[in-house]
């Protein structure tokens, strides 16, 4: 049976697609707009910001790729606990871990490239552990639990690189270097790392399996509603468990295989751990932009690390202060791309039609209220089976 072109643009779901591009638009005309308020030419900016920097070269494309790809790691690992009905903000402090002990510390123990990548991951899931533990079983809100972790994370980290033997003894500035066996090739002549191409790899694997394992199945549809999962005979419990612990995995390998093992040229930690602050909360971002969907996070890091990648050549045309420009226009497109979820919010609430018939499917933020056992719920239960067993998806 053919699908007609209204079903495509369903499975696709370019609405979202559009909406975020809107989104992207908006926040570049609010920031011209905040610009000329303050006597600087948009235009110019907006010029050396795109064929200047992030997109006028080859170092340029390097340096844009790069900037993306710790990000794009941190924004799965929110996308994996919103697909699972979680809000996980602690991709800050398993990426500290990746980044400080599994690249710096352990690499140093044993120069090999594959240990540090493992080890990365290792560390980033156990120190997700915590939140998950204390969500699973003590109720205890996740947003209140990572957010302790992380400054628990930041701070331990921090005693760890500010003296021997991490700290750097001909350069304060930074911790010890990782060893160049331990260190991700870069592609061709370029500064851009081996990194890129494994965290495409990773949101490719996200996406397979959520979309098309039982596992990530099970993890979408307790995200929508746990109790209709419990009834399908699938754990709630266990799937927030799961989506903890892979976040953590992704984050622990941005901070660690990405962001460090892969830092050409200082291949360290900065001062303060300034080279690794932020990456975390920075993936919310991007996950939100990217409509929390693996694929879509690919283009979104993309985005924003070419936001990023140009902010010296926007200040050299320019003479704006780059970089709480593109802080602005980040957080206009976030704000964005929450009012068309907003909308739907107050739509609902007001009884202007049912959002679980327009859009709350499994790929939907959304959860899905399956009733008491009535017809209609029952068509919604098959329908959710029939879709994880035939892989459909849409962004």
């Amino acid at each position: 049976m053919k699908s007609s072109g209204s079903e495509i643009l369903r499975k696709l779901n370019v609405k979202a697609f559009i909406e975020s591009l809107i989104a992207i638009f908006v926040g570049f005309i609010i920031g011209a707009i905040v610009m000329y308020a303050f006597g600087y030419d948009a235009i110019k900016a907006y010029e050396g910001l795109f064929t200047g920097g992030a997109l006028g070269s080859i170092d340029g494309i390097a340096a844009t790729l790069d900037y993306s790809t710790p990000i794009m790691l941190t924004a799965l690992t929110f996308a994996i606990g919103t697909r699972t009905g979680i809000f996980n903000i602690g991709a800050e402090s398993s990426f500290y871990f990746g980044g400080a002990i599994a690249a710096v510390i352990f690499t140093n123990l044993w120069d090999n490239m594959w240990f540090g990548l493992i080890m990365g991951m290792v560390l980033g899931a156990l120190w997700a552990l915590p939140a998950a533990v204390l969500k699973v079983y003590r109720g205890v809100h996740e947003v209140i639990s990572t957010i302790m972790l992380n400054w628990i994370g930041w701070y331990f980290v921090l005693y760890l690189i500010v003296g021997p033997p991490y700290a750097n003894p001909q350069d304060p500035n930074k911790t010890i270097r990782i060893p160049e066996a331990a260190r991700l090739p870069l592609i061709g002549d370029t500064t851009l790392s081996w990194g890129f191409i494994i965290a495409v790899i990773a949101a490719i694997f996200t996406y397979f399996l959520l979309w098309h394992t039982g596992l990530g199945f099970g993890m979408r549809v307790s995200g929508q509603n746990p109790r209709a999962a419990e009834y399908g005979g699938i754990n709630p419990k266990m799937a927030v468990m799961w989506s903890f612990i892979i976040g953590g995995i992704m984050s622990g390998l941005g901070g660690g295989a990405i962001k460090i093992m892969g830092g050409y040229p200082g291949y360290a930690i900065s001062q303060g751990g300034a080279n690794i602050y932020g990456l975390g909360f920075d993936g919310i971002g991007v996950s939100l932009v990217g409509r929390n969907h693996p694929l879509g996070i690919i283009l979104s890091a993309i985005f924003f690390g070419m936001l990023r990648a140009g902010t010296s050549t926007m200040q050299a045309t320019a003479q704006v202060p780059p970089l709480e420009i593109v802080r602005v226009i980040q957080g206009i497109i976030v704000i964005t791309v929450a009012v068309p979820g907003l909308l739907d919010l107050i739509k609902k609430a007001s009884g202007g039609g049912d959002h679980n018939e327009r859009g709350g499917h499994i790929w939907s933020s959304h959860p899905v209220p399956y009733g008491d056992g009535s017809h209609s719920s029952h068509k919604r239960r098959r329908g959710l089976e029939r879709a994880g067993r035939s892989g459909q998806h849409r962004l």
